[in-house]
């Protein structure tokens, strides 16, 4: 039986991914600090439920800490790794950024020195979408530069970006960096738009929507997203050798066993769209309070998901309206509203 470690474990798509695995066969140890950037009683249920397996494990500790993920490499010898723990948020970045610098970029140099020492088969480590920053060409490739990051958040996931191929090039560490596009669905993230807006429309109060609704969104349903990462763990990437060319489209280094995949759904639907889906699956309209833009953030996301299909042979499919019901029938289940 393969170990997978999985960091960030009890979070939303963490808690997704390990469900997924542990139905697949695999032993899962799974690491999260548990903290309070939002409600944790929605982590710890979420982890009681992954605790009702007989082979997963939890160890709640923060990635950062010394030592930590050295000791558990040691003693599990992980043979695939998948790095999700990070400090989220856009917003939240120009308030408390050295929570970013120390989850984000000090955790993942522990988890790449823990590496180094007990080299799993594969890592698979979490970016997002936000790293593509200032750049306007839609959608967004993964060959396509991507230096002008406008946000701390964007900054810290563009660097281990960069940490995770020095790694890979250095010690032949297979690393597959994935860029996330807006991922909704069941069991949700509190700060995020449509946990917010199901919540307030339920409630009779009015919706904050920033950029004056004028945001589009490549959303991305969380049960396609583990699918992705679920068979971008078989696509192993491969050093090529000096003077091999590496194909159109590839993201591919030249010179380590390292690429950047996005999973996102093809496809950038205005936050407008989004805020009908709501309306739709709760049954009420929402009263709309429109907003300038926010500080740090991007008018437009949308993925190009051609690698990932090259690579898998899969791309997300699910619509919006479809995602958003399953959210707001858990959401009215699990809140009893």
């Amino acid at each position: 039986m393969k170990t997978v470690l999985v960091t960030g474990s009890a979070g939303f798509i963490g808690y997704f991914l390990c469900t997924r695995l542990l139905a697949d066969g695999f032993r899962v140890i799974g690491l999260d600090a548990m903290t309070d950037y939002y409600d944790v009683r929605l982590k710890e249920r979420r982890q009681q439920m992954l605790l009702q397996h007989e082979h997963f494990k939890a160890v709640n500790d923060r990635v950062e800490a010394p030592d930590l993920l050295m000791s558990m490499f040691s003693a599990e010898k992980p043979d695939v790794v998948i790095h999700l723990a990070a400090q989220a948020g856009v917003r939240y970045s120009i308030e408390a950024p050295r929570s970013y610098l120390e989850s984000n970029i000090c955790g993942t140099f522990e988890l790449l020195e823990a590496a180094r020492a007990f080299p799993p088969e594969h890592m698979l480590l979490a970016s997002t979408s936000s790293a593509y920053g200032a750049n306007t060409e839609m959608p967004y490739r993964e060959t396509d530069k991507a230096d002008h990051q406008m946000s701390f958040y964007a900054a810290t996931k563009k660097a281990t970006e960069s940490m995770a191929h020095s790694y890979a090039h250095l010690y032949d560490l297979p690393v597959t960096m994935f860029r996330f596009f807006t991922v909704y669905g069941p069991w949700g993230r509190p700060d995020m738009a449509l946990f917010k807006f199901t919540k307030a429309i339920l409630e009779g109060k009015p919706i904050d929507v920033y950029n004056y609704g004028d945001m589009k969104r490549d959303f991305t349903y969380v049960e396609d997203l583990v699918e992705g990462i679920r068979l971008l763990m078989e696509a192993v990437p491969v050093r090529p050798a000096d003077g091999e060319a590496v194909p159109e489209g590839d993201s591919l280094s030249p010179v380590a066993p390292w690429r950047v995949v996005n999973i996102g759904n093809s496809a950038s639907i205005r936050l407008t769209v989004f805020i009908e889906a709501i309306e739709a699956a709760t049954g009420r309209k929402a009263e709309r309070n429109l907003m300038p833009i926010q500080a740090g953030d991007v008018p437009a996301t949308w993925a190009d998901a051609n690698l990932l299909q090259t690579l898998t042979g899969y791309r997300p499919k699910t619509k919006v309206q479809e995602g958003v019901a399953k959210f707001v029938d858990w959401y009215r289940d699990y809140y009893r509203v």
